[in-house]
């Protein structure tokens, strides 16, 4: 008998030492703060670049204006407010006159970027435009807030002056194109 109580007490100790956890278990809870922001930002593309057909300055250019569309697409973060797109002046600019420069000639084709006449995306271009696209006050084309992330398409309305007496040539700019947020 003496042998048995001494085997369950080295069983009992054992069973304490190495599974005593299992009797004492239990649960604690403790909160977990999670937490993320979002920041307003926005991203701009070229869609279409603004590339004019022929200009003919002795025929229907002499007198009537060639125009031409592009578009720039802008996504910001669904909420994004206070937007704005600038144009800058171009590599050739001249006072405030935009201007290519010929590939062969370096002769200059004086041009204009003019804002679509509403700020709703997709907005079709009238001729003549009326507000000068650049990178200051009401030059700025301002932005309703983004209703959601996806992409939002606007033309950008350009017009090289009739009358010009241009070399034959083929003449480039680069204007960049900004969001501001």
């Amino acid at each position: 008998m003496l042998k048995k109580s001494i085997r369950n007490y080295f069983l009992a100790l054992c069973f304490t030492l190495f599974c005593g956890d299992i009797w004492a278990a239990g649960t604690a809870t403790r909160t977990l703060s999670v937490s993320a922001s979002v920041s307003q930002i926005c991203s701009i593309t070229t869609t279409t670049a603004l590339a004019f057909a022929v200009y003919d300055p002795v025929g229907t250019n002499a007198t009537v204006p060639l125009n031409a569309i592009g578009q720039i697409s802008v996504a910001c973060a669904k909420g994004s407010a206070s937007m704005t797109i600038g144009m800058g002046d171009g590599a050739h600019v001249n006072g405030s006159q935009r201007q290519m420069i010929g590939l062969t000639s370096n002769n200059l084709l004086q041009y204009s970027i003019y804002q679509p006449p509403s700020n709703a995306e997709n907005t079709i271009c009238t001729f003549p435009g009326t507000i000068a696209w650049n990178n200051v006050g009401a030059g700025l084309l301002t932005l309703t807030s983004a209703p959601a992330k996806t992409a939002r398409v606007y033309n950008v309305c350009g017009t090289i002056a009739a009358g010009q007496d241009v070399s034959v040539d083929t003449y480039l700019d680069t204007v960049t194109a900004s969001i501001n947020f």
